[in-house]
């Protein structure tokens, strides 16, 4: 192999990698589990990288070749990053349900009034958001689930080809739909202190008939608040077991897993 040939061999394995890394790396900053705000961004950007070199051998003779305009160039990196971004978000909405659930709940036994700094919705949430979060990350990485959107990133190719036309239409429909699922499972997980909330407010706004002269929704506030804390330590265990479930179905869906 001449020099020239070696150089030429070396720009397109460059090329190649970039690309990759343009995908890997932009949904690895949204992946739920690896993809955490709490995990620096340079951690994120590292493995991204050591990703793409285990996955180059495999992925590179799919690849299209060097473009020949630095605009086709940058126009190809573009669909890469927003395909990356699809993906991640597909994968992080099954995560936010967790989240939502919390929110759910928080505003189903009291606990709405006491906000804190919620990095996951970028605002404020409730304690029982925050908590669900962060126990939706440990599930994950306890599991081994969060290699399943992982994989699905990098199964993607085949379905999502490099150079490919962008499915812009299907995209949106997709999200749209992901969307939805992500909110009607958050809600069904809260559903059972949603039944108990309502059961508990008809029977307190009975005893405020019987007995309008006494503030009967001061006084049980705390009640309400402990027997809501009380019932979701004693639903907590199946209520993960109910999202991990769902989690999992939902990761094997994704592009390239179907």
């Amino acid at each position: 192999m001449n020099e020239a040939a070696f150089l030429g061999g070396l720009a397109a394995l460059g090329f190649h990698m970039l690309l990759i890394f343009a995908r890997l790396g932009s949904a690895l900053m949204l992946l739920p589990g690896l993809g955490e705000v709490e995990v620096p961004t340079n951690i994120r950007l590292l493995l991204a990288l050591l990703i793409a070199l285990l996955v180059l051998p495999v992925l590179q003779p799919g690849l299209p070749v060097v473009p020949e305009t630095p605009a086709a160039l940058l126009r190809l990196l573009a669909g890469e990053i927003a395909i990356g971004l699809w993906l991640g978000t597909m994968a992080r909405l099954v995560s936010i349900a967790l989240a939502q659930a919390g929110q759910f709940l928080a505003l189903f036994i009291g606990l709405v009034s006491p906000l804190q700094g919620d990095a996951l919705f970028a605002g404020q949430g409730t304690a029982p958001s925050r908590l669900f979060g962060l126990l939706a990350v440990i599930v994950l990485l306890g599991t081994g689930l969060y290699a399943i959107p992982l994989r699905a990133v990098v199964a993607s190719y085949p379905v999502l080809p490099a150079a490919g036309p962008l499915p812009l239409g299907a995209g949106a429909e997709a999200i749209a739909e992901a969307v939805a699922a992500s909110f009607n499972l958050g809600l069904r997980i809260a559903a059972p202190l949603l039944v108990g909330a309502v059961v508990g407010n008809v029977a307190l706004g009975l005893l405020a008939r019987i007995a309008p002269q006494v503030q009967v929704f001061n006084i049980a506030a705390p009640g309400q608040i402990l027997l809501g804390l009380a019932l979701l330590a004693a639903l907590a265990a199946p209520l993960l077991a109910v999202w991990l479930q769902a989690a999992e179905a939902r990761f094997l869906s994704l592009p390239g897993l179907r």
